[in-house]
């Protein structure tokens, strides 16, 4: 019995990656080695920095904070986000009225909403975690607006039939059915979150993955830079695959068992 090529395809997987991976790391090292610079340092010098922070343990500390950041940032973002975007995509003329400031905002530069924060409430950790999820809010109104606006007609009118409450409607009708569009806004927050929190570490605070790679970056410390973006690169890779992966499958089972 022969197997079928999606599950030697799946089979196969870790297998590539590590090749890739190992073909990422000599393309590296032969790098490295050409150009005998202190601006390309070797796979081992950085394996060198990450276990010195490690063994001091400010590595740590930093990943920690910034981790932190991410979580408040994100926590806040999906929250409000969400309550707008389920609203905007439930009623024509609150979307007609707010979308000239939704599109504002979705333009609006990142760096430009940290420099403000900072400027109006001071280098604070609220102006730090209130910019970053300020950046992100938009996308999450507008991916929960489009799922709002695909819900099913059918099973709204049955909960009008029915008498749902507003709380009844929300629990059993919409938001199951926007469960997807949620695990997209979740997964493409964290992406987003985690980088915008790196310069907002570096432009104002004094602790985290973003201060520390702008300290070594004065003192021209590459080995050490790649150390740490390595190293909270990790931690997000971990996130994505033990966590939002799961996540997003556990909630979209239900369309498996439907088919």
């Amino acid at each position: 019995m022969t197997s079928s090529p999606g599950g030697r395809q799946g089979n196969g997987k870790p297998y590539l990656w590590a090749v890739s991976l190992l073909g990422l790391l000599v393309i590296w090292a032969v790098a490295a080695e050409i150009s005998q610079s202190r601006g390309l340092p070797d796979p081992l010098a950085v394996v060198d920095a990450l276990w010195r922070e490690a063994g001091t343990g400010e590595l740590f500390y930093h990943l920690g904070m910034t981790l932190l950041r991410v979580i408040a940032a994100f926590v806040v973002a999906m929250f409000i986000g969400s309550a707008i975007g389920i609203a905007l995509g439930m009623s024509n003329r609150l979307n007609h009225f707010f979308d000239p400031w939704l599109i504002l905002f979705l333009n609006i530069p990142a760096l430009v909403v940290i420099v403000l924060a900072y400027i109006w409430f001071g280098l604070n950790e609220v102006a730090a975690v209130g910019a970053v999820a300020v950046n992100k809010i938009p996308n999450v109104v507008v991916t929960l607006r489009e799922g709002a606006r695909a819900l099913d007609a059918d099973l709204a009118e049955m909960a009008r039939v029915y008498k749902f409450s507003k709380l009844k409607k929300l629990r059993h009708v919409v938001l199951p059915q926007l469960q997807p569009f949620v695990a997209a806004a979740t997964r493409s927050g964290i992406s987003l979150i985690w980088k915008i929190v790196l310069v907002v570490e570096l432009l104002g605070r004094s602790n985290g993955v973003g201060f520390q790679i702008h300290l070594y970056f004065q003192l021209f410390d590459v080995a050490t830079i790649l150390a740490y973006t390595l190293a909270f690169v990790a931690i997000m890779l971990a996130v994505e695959f033990l966590f939002l992966q799961r996540f997003e499958k556990s909630i979209t089972r239900w369309r498996g068992q439907r088919a």
